[in-house]
């Protein structure tokens, strides 16, 4: 008799024009409890028509731990038969600076998301020439280089074109117009600095060393030498089904004889794109260079990730390990 009286309770929504929030059930929460939470957070009417009517349909005992998206939009009903799957409405996302297209694609069948590797590279692959942060018109241009590292929340359902659209939208965001009138002061396009810090990602694993590689290759670019830098022959060389990684170390003699114009043991200036999607430190880095007289580095002796400099060819020789 009580649902029945309760029934407009039940099925009209609190909120009609109201947004989805996070809601989460603990543990060995009751249905009493969870419903005293759903009318306090503002989400449902009535906490006890939502209890009894739980109860009633057998459905107290259903109800899941987890994080939920709930609307204050939806009826009463509708939030209990929602509580019975914690699986997640939402699911976070995570890019890590540095990774090249083919690994974020790898990475979306255990995401959660309904995308599959194959059309995610098609897509960034062959993206809409008006979507292209540094103004690409060229067929083909892949968007490598700008889908920007970070954590990020999409809805299960995303398709290609919203997951691609918050990576580039996040990528205009963190640079910035002061960042990109630094590349144009340092004279790089917009499209040479993402390349530049692409590399200088890839060369620098200490964060605090990226300023002073960058302005190794600076160095070497406004010499007119090769920059000879490993990262781009790894990108060239493709997946290294033998390490199962894209990025084979180390480099062979033959390695570095491969023909490509990424390869820049033989190739002067920059390659035609960037080689990852670097951090936002990388492309700092770049934007603001450390002063330095260097023209060569090596990684040192130690393993601590850190490089030794050099001005001249002889000192980079003696800065080999033994």
């Amino acid at each position: 008799m009580r649902l029945i009286l309760n029934h407009d309770k039940l099925t009209t929504p609190l909120d009609a024009q109201g947004s989805p929030r996070l809601f989460i059930i603990q543990s060995g929460e009751t249905a009493e409890q969870v419903a005293v939470r759903l009318q306090r957070e503002g989400l449902i009417r009535d906490s006890e028509s939502f209890r009894d009517y739980m109860v009633y349909s057998g459905l107290d005992t259903a109800i899941q731990a987890g994080e939920y998206e709930i609307s204050p939009a939806w009826n009463a009903i509708e939030i209990g038969h929602h509580l019975l799957d914690a699986t997640p409405d939402q699911i976070t996302f995570v890019i890590l600076a540095g990774w090249r297209v083919e690994e974020i694609a790898a990475s979306l069948p255990t995401s959660g998301l309904q995308i599959t590797p194959d059309e995610f590279l098609q897509f960034v692959r062959n993206p809409p020439a008006e979507w292209h942060p540094a103004g690409r018109t060229s067929a083909g241009f892949s968007l490598e280089g700008y889908l920007f590292p970070g954590e990020y929340r999409f809805r299960r359902d995303a398709s290609v074109r919203e997951v691609v659209a918050a990576f580039l939208e996040r990528f205009n965001q963190q640079v910035d117009s002061n960042l990109r009138e630094a590349f144009s002061r340092q004279g790089l396009t917009l499209h040479e600095a993402v390349t530049l810090a692409s590399i200088v990602h890839r060369e620098g694993i200490v964060e605090e060393e990226r300023p002073m590689i960058a302005s190794v290759f600076y160095n070497r670019l406004r010499a007119g030498m090769k920059l000879d830098a490993d990262p781009t022959v790894q990108y060239a060389l493709g997946y290294n089904s033998l390490q199962q990684t894209w990025w084979t170390n180390p480099l062979s003699h033959n390695d570095l004889m491969i023909n490509s114009p990424y390869n820049t043991y033989q190739n002067t200036g920059l390659p035609p794109t960037p080689i990852c999607n670097p951090s936002l430190s990388a492309l700092q880095a770049v934007a603001y260079p450390a002063d330095s007289p260097y023209f060569y580095f090596r990684a040192r002796c130690d393993g601590s990730g850190r490089h030794s400099f050099a001005k001249t060819f002889e000192e980079h020789l003696q800065n080999a390990c033994p």
